[in-house]
């Protein structure tokens, strides 16, 4: 049975940093990762995804130029390093994983994704 787990959340100040990881398990997912988040209140929406093919990534506009998404495909992980957090990037981040999209893909879109983790707490106090 295929899973991720992420890992990395916490409380951090405005400005602080964190780095989230999700290491997926019971198969290699060759094809697009991706991080989304969830406020509450809100729709989960999307973060960042990264290509099997590692030289393509995707940001949504409030995180561009803060986030940065990588991957290790040997160890079949995806990493998100957040920067300059904000309280507004408080909340439930999600990793997702692709199992159809191609080599090149990075999909924004929450059903493009098959395999989803349970997601790590991230507050950002003011």
């Amino acid at each position: 049975q295929a899973q991720l787990v992420e890992s990395g959340g916490g409380l951090v100040q405005t400005g602080g940093s964190l780095r989230l990881s999700c290491a997926a398990s019971g198969r290699t997912f060759r094809s697009a990762m991706g991080w989304f988040r969830q406020a509450p209140g809100k729709e989960r929406e999307f973060v960042s995804a990264m290509s099997w093919s590692n030289d393509r990534t995707f940001y949504a506009d409030s995180v561009k130029g803060r986030f940065t998404i990588s991957r290790d495909n040997a160890k079949n992980t995806v990493y998100l390093k957040m920067n300059s957090l904000k309280p507004e990037d408080t909340a439930l981040y999600y990793c997702a994983a692709s199992t159809t999209s191609g080599l090149y893909s990075v999909p924004s879109v929450g059903h493009e994704y098959d395999y989803w983790g349970q997601g790590t707490q991230v507050t950002v106090s003011s």
